[in-house]
């Protein structure tokens, strides 16, 4: 169970990485914020990931090409315009995030935005831009390219507003919500519970819904959600622990009970596995 639950979270990825390749790659698209910070905003080290563009901005790879430490990240642009030259793209999308969780480009980001601007105009491959990921939010770097006096104007535009940021999670709870309620009226509709029980995705849908609302919820609440045998949930709940998928800890109010949370990474890539809609 546990093997398929990472088997899911792959194919989630795998699965809005391939929605990008039909569609123009934009900076400002909601789906490539939220696919980059499922893949890479919760990351304990920097990396740079390259988006390689054609002439119509459609994704034609989509590759990390370096890692760093917290402090700095090495930018090479022989590395980064070789391998554009390779793929004969025609622009380049710069992306990379910052562990620190503040998600404002530093000035050594700008600086080395600018320089592989400079350089990509004078291979004739455009840099699209540069965006900076965070556990949560993104931020981007806009090239202006105005290259007939050969230079480049930059425009930072901010991270999403918190308003933003409550469209998006009230997004996330909703789609969360239907698709509860549409695994609940199946089993209705349909009969036979015993033969749609998915009980780890049960729990964590459940759990997911109550952390998304603000409220707690208890190992045994969350072991019915299951639909199996309370013995058998409990097993499961203890892999998904070990697993680190989910966190247990006492109640400090009744040391009789256990709170039960996702773990932060999983958190997020199920956040923007709701915001690609409900089941």
């Amino acid at each position: 169970m546990i093997d398929l639950l990472l088997c899911t979270r792959r194919a989630m990825l795998a699965s809005m990485r391939g929605r990008l390749y039909s569609r123009r790659i934009d900076l400002d698209d909601a789906k490539l914020g939220d696919y980059l910070i499922a893949s890479m905003g919760s990351l304990a080290d920097e990396h740079l990931r390259i988006l390689f563009l054609d002439g119509s901005r459609h994704l034609i790879a989509d590759e990390c090409l370096q890692s760093g430490s917290l402090a700095h990240l090495a930018l090479y642009p022989r590395v980064i315009f070789r391998r554009a030259l390779e793929l004969n793209a025609a622009a380049i999308l710069l992306v990379h995030n910052h562990p620190s969780g503040n998600p404002h480009p530093s000035d050594e980001d700008i600086e080395a935005t600018r320089r592989l601007a400079d350089i990509g105009h004078a291979l004739d491959i455009r840099l699209s831009g540069h965006i900076v990921v965070t556990a949560n939010q993104t931020s981007r770097i806009i090239v202006d390219d105005t290259a007939r006096r050969g230079t480049f104007s930059f425009t930072l535009k901010s991270p999403d507003t918190a308003a933003d940021r409550r469209a998006k999670a009230e997004l996330v709870l909703t789609n969360a919500r239907i698709t509860q309620r549409r695994r609940f009226l199946r089993r209705q509709l349909i009969g036979a519970e015993c033969l749609f029980v998915e009980p780890a995705w049960d729990m964590l849908l459940d759990l997911f819904i109550h952390q998304c609302e603000g409220r707690v919820l208890h190992l045994y609440p969350m072991c019915v959600a299951s639909g199996i045998p309370m013995s058998s949930a409990l097993r499961l709940a203890q892999k998904l622990c070990e697993a680190g998928i989910l966190r247990r800890q006492p109640d400090t109010f009744d040391g009789r009970r256990s709170i039960m949370t996702i773990e932060p990474e999983i958190m997020h890539r199920l956040s923007a596995y709701f915001a690609e809609g409900a089941e």
